[in-house]
């Protein structure tokens, strides 16, 4: 029997374009295939289920019969693909020109990004600096009065005009004439900037329970373009005011927040989790630089169809509409450009020296994970599957390998 054809008619470093023809004898051998599959399985009037002649089947189910077919000769041709042509796919193939004649060959393209093959001469002898910043007063205390705000309750205020930090609870409508359109309820604190300026400014001179009239105007640098500079007739109703009762700093206070016998030891519980976040923030610094030596040292480009690729990943993590996706793109395509540049050189460490992680080590990360939180590893294991988080964990595991090696290849003074 003929072989399915694989030519490849496109290539550049990210990606890859195969042109792919089906002979007619594998194509009547997969609509046969998935005839046999309907057939076992539907249910026709005047036959028993399975008994439906193929003929009759395969006329009812015409079109379903045609979809399977086709998904399985992609399947099976896709296969051929990767291997003739040793392709190293980043994500599935996108399927283009697809034709598809009665008693003819089924021929369509690949569309694919792949992983390019780079070479990196020199993965050590940099020099590098780890710097850790000393935590301060300033920052515990600061952090101190996060905490302190996060157990302060809300208290309704009543007869005084809001202040900054206030939570608010107000109505919106938009006004044309004596008609109002659209009325929208909205809770914001008052100095986060949820709101534009014209708008909180008519909240501050209010009282709770009082609605106005107002004519608003939307900032030059809204992030909506249509409506930067234009003016608006609203009616604001603001119906609550709410203020929050910052707690004495004391050692009940302590003890409330945790595990701690006073406020002094809330302190230094405080100052510890600063100095380990700065260490981690040392951490990430010298291994940023790093990556920037031993990109500039082997001049790795990053390939710009993975960088596409890496800003529509950043677009659909951050929400992005389509409308927005342009200035979207010319804004994260330099992060784009080096997250490709770093994803490379860590693929290319982990292939050539066999740093990924094993099951055992995977075994015992989640093991650990599941100590601190208290619960059975099985259980911890099942969830991270469930939630498709456990590749998250190896990858973390993986890279916490090759930045050891890579870092042992270089000199690294602490500061």
């Amino acid at each position: 029997m003929p072989a399915i054809l694989i030519k490849k008619t496109a290539e550049e470093p990210g990606a890859a374009s195969l042109a792919v023809t089906v002979p007619v004898e594998q194509v009547r051998e997969a609509e046969d295939r998935a005839t046999s599959a309907y057939q076992r399985r539907a249910r026709l009037p005047g036959f028993r289920k399975g008994k439906a002649p193929a003929a009759i089947v395969k006329k009812h189910f015409a079109d379903d019969i045609r979809q399977e077919a086709l998904q399985e000769l992609i399947r099976e041709s896709w296969k051929v693909a990767v291997e003739q042509e040793s392709l190293k796919p980043i994500a599935d193939p996108h399927i283009h020109n697809l034709k598809w004649d009665v008693g003819a060959p089924v021929t369509f393209e690949f569309h694919v990004e792949v992983k390019p093959d780079i070479k990196l001469g020199r993965l050590g002898g940099f020099q590098l600096k780890r710097t850790v910043r000393p935590v301060t007063d300033e920052q515990v205390a600061a952090q101190l009065n996060e905490v302190r705000a996060q157990k302060a309750p809300w208290t309704p205020v009543v007869g005084e005009h809001p202040r900054s930090a206030d939570l608010v609870r107000v109505t919106i409508a938009a006004r044309e004439g004596a008609q109002l359109k659209d009325p929208q309820p909205y809770q914001l604190v008052l100095g986060e900037g949820r709101a534009i300026p014209e708008v909180e400014q008519q909240i501050y001179g209010m009282l709770p329970e009082e609605t106005i009239d107002a004519i608003v105007r939307f900032p030059d640098d809204f992030p909506d373009e249509a409506k930067r500079g234009q003016t608006r007739d609203i009616r604001l109703t603001l119906h609550e005011v709410k203020r929050q009762q910052l707690p004495e700093l004391d050692d009940a206070f302590a003890r409330e927040v945790g595990d701690f016998d006073s406020l002094d030891a809330l302190k230094r519980g405080i100052r510890e989790d600063l100095a380990q976040d700065a260490e981690r923030e040392a951490d990430a610094k010298v291994r940023a630089e790093l990556i920037e030596q031993i990109v500039a040292a082997n001049r790795v480009v990053a390939p710009q169809p993975l960088v596409e690729r890496a800003l529509w990943v950043f677009a659909q993590a951050y929400g992005i509409p389509e409308d927005r996706m342009s200035q979207f793109a010319a804004e994260f395509r330099p992060v784009a450009e080096a997250q490709v540049r770093r994803d490379l050189v860590l693929d290319y460490v982990v292939e050539h020296e066999k740093l990924q992680a094993t099951e055992a080590e995977l075994d015992e990360r989640i093991r650990q994970l599941a100590e601190r939180r208290g619960m059975p590893p099985e259980q911890l294991y099942a969830s991270l599957e469930k939630a498709k988080r456990l590749r998250d964990v190896e990858r973390s595991l993986t890279e916490e390998k090759v930045f050891a090696f890579l870092l042992s290849q270089s000199t690294v003074e602490q500061a």
